[in-house]
């Protein structure tokens, strides 16, 4: 008799009020077998609160290899294993995506429990376009990096959401600013769904200019209006400038050209063809 393999699921948990789970992320908290939290702790407060008594296990961006295997094992014996993160739905900018991966790759169902999310919320309600739009989480933090990103941010047309913490809040803001002008129309979302969330709207040079008086204070998700196009037409040297950048960020010539002719006038060809020297 071949053993059935259990479901590994992935519930959604409120990012700041308790009253944004939903019944079905509480009826599977209380049915599977285990759960693998982000912190123990965090996910306890939560559990007391709904009065679930489902066990926990730790598993985290520090969790060493050998969890992974344990957590599959324990899928591939037919339990079913609960993945929450602290606040919103796992896997998304999260260490969660390793432990999909990896039962996907063992056949074992993964199946999504929807709850809110940062990125959705602070888009929905930024007045910002919605109908195109990437996420970028945390922007790098080695300099070379960061700035091979920013240098794509720069042309990129679509709505731009990031995280970011409030320490870094100013860096990244000048850094912004610095790419892709300081006129750029940004949304500020700051503690949403808790008792001090806030919007603020404007351009980067006035949030700049805010949060030099002010310390920045919770959790922010970034949404960046997204270049026009008649930002689009940049001068060979901006061109020769942007080419660079990334390919010391680590890509091939080709790929630099493929990336940057999505984004100007000009074909793969023509930039790939420059002279850098």
């Amino acid at each position: 008799m071949t053993l059935e393999l259990g479901k590994l699921y992935l519930v959604g948990t409120p990012i700041g009020n308790l009253e944004d789970i939903t019944l079905r992320a509480i009826r599977i908290l209380t049915e599977v077998d285990l759960i693998a939290a982000e912190d123990t702790r965090h996910t306890g407060k939560l559990l007391k609160h709904l009065q679930i008594s489902t066990p926990q296990i730790s598993y985290h961006e520090h969790s060493p290899h050998s969890r992974i295997e344990e957590l599959t094992n324990k899928l591939q014996q037919g339990h079913n294993i609960a993945l929450v993160t602290d606040a919103g739905m796992p896997s998304i900018s999260d260490p969660g995506v390793k432990l999909v991966s990896a039962a996907i790759a063992l056949s074992i169902p993964v199946i999504p429990i929807p709850g809110g999310t940062a990125v959705i919320s602070a888009l929905a309600a930024s007045g910002l376009p919605t109908d195109k739009f990437i996420f970028e989480g945390f922007l790098p933090t080695k300099e070379q990096e960061r700035q091979a990103r920013l240098a794509l941010l720069r042309s990129e047309t679509r709505t731009v959401v990031l995280y970011e913490a409030p320490h870094r809040l100013i860096k990244t803001l000048t850094d912004l600013a610095t790419a892709v002008g300081e006129e750029r129309e940004i949304v500020l979302a700051r503690e949403l769904t808790k008792m001090h969330e806030e919007f603020w709207r404007g351009n980067l040079q006035l949030a700049i200019a805010l949060y030099a008086q002010r310390q920045p204070k919770g959790e922010y998700t970034l949404v960046l209006q997204g270049a026009k196009e008649s930002n689009l037409i940049m001068s060979e040297e901006e061109l020769k400038v942007e080419l660079q950048q990334l390919l010391e960020s680590g890509m091939t010539r080709s790929q630099a050209s493929r990336q940057l002719a999505k984004s100007t006038n000009l074909s793969r060809r023509e930039i790939y063809q420059l002279d850098l020297c």
